[in-house]
C-alpha cells in the first residue's frame, strides 16, 4: 500500500514537472558545432540587416533544449558556412539559435 501511494505521488510530481516545462525541454547532449569567425561576422551582419522576427521564449534557451512544435524554424542562409547549412535557426533574445530540424533540439547559440 505504501509503495503504491509512493509511486502515485512520484507519477504526479513527474507529470507536473513535464507540464511546467512544456515550453523548452532539455534532454541529452547536442552535437558540437564550430563556427569560424568569418561566418560569425556574416551571421551578425545578417541579423543586423534583415532583423528577423524574434521568438519570445519563456525560459532562456540553452544547448540541448527542445523547441515546441509551434515555433517556426527558419532556413539558414548559405553564406553562414558549410557547418550550419543543414540546420535551421530562430532569433531569440538578440541571439541566433541553431536548431536540428528533425529533433528541434538547440545545437548551438551564436551570441
Amino acid at each position: 500500500m505504501k509503495r503504491t501511494l509512493a509511486l502515485s505521488f512520484a507519477a504526479l510530481l513527474i507529470s507536473g514537472a513535464a507540464y511546467a516545462q512544456s515550453t523548452v525541454v532539455t534532454t541529452g547532449t547536442a552535437p558540437t558545432v564550430t563556427i569560424e569567425p568569418q561566418y560569425r561576422t556574416r551571421i551578425h551582419s545578417y541579423v543586423t540587416e534583415q532583423r528577423p522576427a524574434p521568438f519570445e521564449a519563456r525560459e532562456r534557451l540553452v544547448v540541448g533544449a527542445t523547441l515546441p512544435a509551434d515555433v517556426e524554424l527558419r532556413a539558414v542562409p548559405d553564406d553562414w558556412g558549410p557547418a550550419v547549412t543543414k540546420y535551421r535557426y530562430v532569433y531569440s533574445n538578440d541571439r541566433v539559435v541553431l536548431v536540428e530540424p528533425s529533433t528541434r533540439r538547440v545545437i548551438h547559440i551564436v551570441e
